[in-house]
C-alpha cells in the first residue's frame, strides 16, 4: 500500500453504526413504552396499579417509586459523558430533603363497624359453615381477626383427626394433638357451640367429650359417627352438664346400649330427635322409649350400619303408641331405612292402636327383601292424615289399592321405586291411576321406577296431571319412570301438562326411541325431550 493512501485511511473517521446506543443507555422494555403511551408526562394523569389491576387517575399522582423513576430516567435525553462530568461539578448539590413516608392503606375492611363485621360473617357463616372461612378471614388484618375470634360464629363444628396413617399408634397421636389444641379452643372459641359433630375419633372421646361439658352449656344437637368408646358415664355427664341437649345422633359408631338407655334417662324428658343404628341391642332402647323415657320425641330414624344385620327389626306399633301417649301425638318424622322391618305380631285380633296423627313423614326404603305389607302400612297410618311423605322404595308387597285407603289427603311426595328388589312376575300390573287420581293436586315427586304396570295403565295414570281440579296447573316437579313400560304419548303428554317439571327419568324404558332413554334435568332438557317426542324420534347413534 502507498504512503499516502495509508495515512489517509488512518485520518478516515469509523462509519457511525445505526443500532449503538450511546454509553449508559439502557434500553426500552415493552412495560416501560405502554406506561408512558396510558399516561404521558404533562397529560394531567397517573397510574396506580395493584396486584390484579392497573387505574389512569386524573391529578399529580402519589410519590413515584423506584421503578418509575428509572423509567423516566430512560426517557431522558442522554448527554455525552464529559460534559455530563462537568455539569455534576459545576451544579450545586441541594440540600437532601426527606420523602414523606406514606404507610399503607388500611383499606375498608379495617373501617367497617365491628358490628357490621359480625353481620356480614354471620351471613356467610349461615349458609357455608364456620370453616374454612373464618379460619382465613383471621388474617385478614386485626379487626378481621377480632370478628372471626367472636364465640357467637362458632355455633356449629366438625371435628375429625387426620385421616393420613389412620393404624393405632398414628391415629392416637393425632387424636391427642388435636385434643390439645381444643384444650384452648372449647373455653376460648366454642364456648357458644350449638351444634358438634365428632368423626373417626377412636381413642379421646371420653376427653373430648368431657371438655364440651365444661365449657358449652348451650350445645343442642351431638353428632358420633364412627367413634369408639363412648361410655354410660360420659353420655351421662354431658347430659348434666347441657341443659339444652335435645338432639343425640350416633349412627355406624360403637355406642353400647345401657350408654344411650342411661343417657334418656337423664335427657329423656327434652329430646326431640334421636338416630340409631340396628344392631342386637336395639332392643333394650326401644324398650326405653316404651317406657316413655322420650315423650317430646319428634323424630326417630334406625337405619342399618356397613355390616347388615340380617335379624327383622320387630317394631311393636301398637305398644309404642299406647305407652307413649305424648309420643304418640307429637311424632313427626319415623325413619326405618335400609331394615328387614315388619311389625311385631299382637295376637290373633289386631286391636287398632291410637296411631301417629303428627306424622309427617315416613320412610321404609330398603334394598333388601323388605316384609312391608298392606296391613302393616294401615296399621302405622290409620290415623295419620297430616302425611306430606311416603317413602316405600323397596316395597314389593304394597299395593296401589292399599295406598288407596290410607287417611292422608295432601301427599306431596310418594317414592315406590324398585331396584332389583323383587321379581316382576310378582309385581301390580294395574292400579296405578288410583294414586294419581287421589294426589294428583299435591304431588310433587313422583317415583315410579321397576314398577310393572302396563302402557295402558300408565296412560290413564299419568292422564289425571291434565286434569286437575281448579285449572291449576299440577305441582309436579319429579318424576321417575325408569325401567316402566311409559309410551312416547304418555311422555309428551305429561311434560305438556306439568311446565313446572325439572326433573324427568325414562332410563331403561323399552317402549322408547334410544336416543330418548336417559335422564333430565332442568327445563331446558326437558322440553328438548318433548320437541324430539313431537318431531319424530332422533337417529340412533
Amino acid at each position: 500500500m502507498a504512503p499516502g493512501v495509508a495515512r489517509r485511511a488512518r485520518r478516515r473517521p469509523p462509519r457511525s453504526v445505526r443500532s449503538a446506543r450511546p454509553v449508559g443507555v439502557r434500553a426500552r422494555s415493552a412495560e416501560d413504552w405502554w406506561w408512558d403511551r396510558l399516561a404521558p408526562s404533562g397529560s394531567g394523569y397517573h397510574l396506580l396499579q395493584s396486584d390484579s389491576m392497573l387505574l389512569v387517575l386524573p391529578g399529580p399522582g402519589p410519590a413515584r417509586t423506584r421503578v418509575q423513576r428509572r423509567a423516566a430516567r430512560r426517557t431522558q435525553r442522554p448527554v455525552p459523558p464529559a460534559s455530563r462530568a462537568a455539569a455534576v461539578k459545576a451544579r450545586p448539590r441541594p440540600a437532601p430533603v426527606s420523602e414523606p413516608q406514606q404507610g399503607p392503606d388500611p383499606g375498608w375492611g379495617d373501617r367497617i363497624p365491628l358490628e357490621i363485621l359480625l353481620q356480614i360473617f354471620g351471613l356467610l357463616v349461615a349458609s357455608d359453615g364456620p370453616m374454612p372461612f373464618l379460619g382465613r378471614a383471621a388474617r385478614v388484618c386485626r379487626r378481621w381477626h377480632e370478628a372471626a375470634s367472636q364465640p357467637a360464629l362458632w355455633h356449629t363444628v366438625t371435628l375429625s383427626p387426620p385421616l393420613a396413617g389412620r393404624l393405632a399408634k398414628s391415629g392416637a397421636k393425632a387424636e391427642k394433638k388435636l385434643l390439645a389444641s381444643l384444650e384452648w379452643l372449647m373455653p376460648n372459641r366454642f364456648s357458644q357451640l350449638q351444634r358438634l359433630t365428632l368423626i373417626h375419633w377412636k381413642s379421646q372421646v371420653h376427653p373430648v367429650l368431657k371438655l364440651v361439658s365444661e365449657s358449652c352449656p348451650r350445645l343442642t344437637f351431638l353428632k358420633l359417627s364412627d367413634c369408639h368408646g363412648v361410655t354410660p358415664d360420659t353420655l351421662v355427664m354431658l347430659a348434666k352438664a347441657c341443659p339444652q341437649l335435645h338432639s343425640l345422633d350416633i349412627q355406624h359408631s360403637m355406642v353400647e346400649s345401657t350408654a344411650v338407655v342411661s343417657f334418656l334417662e337423664e335427657a329423656g324428658p327434652r329430646m326431640c330427635k334421636l338416630w340409631l343404628t340396628y344392631s342386637s341391642q336395639t332392643t333394650a332402647i326401644l324398650g326405653a322409649l316404651l317406657g316413655g323415657c322420650c315423650p317430646q320425641l319428634r323424630v326417630l330414624e334406625v337405619s342399618t350400619g356397613i355390616n347388615r344385620n340380617s335379624t327383622p327389626l320387630q317394631l311393636p306399633v301398637e305398644a309404642l303408641q299406647k305407652g307413649c301417649p305424648q309420643l304418640q301425638a307429637l311424632l313427626q318424622v319415623l325413619r326405618l331405612l335400609n331394615l328387614m322391618w315388619l311389625p311385631k305380631p299382637s295376637g290373633r285380633v289386631v286391636t287398632p292402636g291410637p296411631g301417629f296423627p303428627s306424622l309427617e313423614e315416613l320412610c321404609l326404603a330398603g334394598s333388601s327383601c323388605n316384609f312391608v305389607s298392606n296391613e302393616a302400612l294401615g296399621r302405622l297410618l290409620h290415623d295419620s292424615p297430616n302425611l306430606r311423605l311416603l317413602d316405600l322404595r323397596g316395597c314389593a308387597r304394597i299395593t296401589p289399592g292399599g295406598l288407596r285407603d290410607l287417611p292422608c289427603q295432601d301427599l306431596e311426595q310418594l317414592h315406590l321405586g324398585l331396584y332389583g328388589t323383587s321379581d316382576r312376575l310378582t309385581l301390580a300390573k294395574e292400579g296405578s291411576h288410583l294414586l294419581t287420581q287421589k294426589w294428583c293436586h299435591a304431588l310433587r315427586e313422583l317415583d315410579l321406577s321397576g314398577q310393572g304396570f302396563s302402557e295402558k295403565d300408565l296412560e290413564q295414570a299419568l292422564a289425571a296431571f291434565s286434569v286437575t281440579p281448579g285449572a291449576s296447573h299440577p305441582a309436579l316437579c319429579s318424576l321417575n319412570l325408569r325401567g316402566t313400560r311409559v309410551t312416547p304419548s304418555t311422555v309428551s303428554s305429561v311434560i305438556s301438562s306439568c311446565p313446572g317439571l325439572l326433573y324427568l327419568n325414562l332410563e331403561s324404558c323399552r317402549c322408547l326411541p334410544r336416543g330418548l332413554k336417559r335422564a333430565y334435568r332442568g327445563q331446558e332438557e326437558v322440553q328438548w325431550c318433548l320437541e324430539q317426542l313431537l318431531t319424530g324420534p332422533p337417529p340412533s347413534s
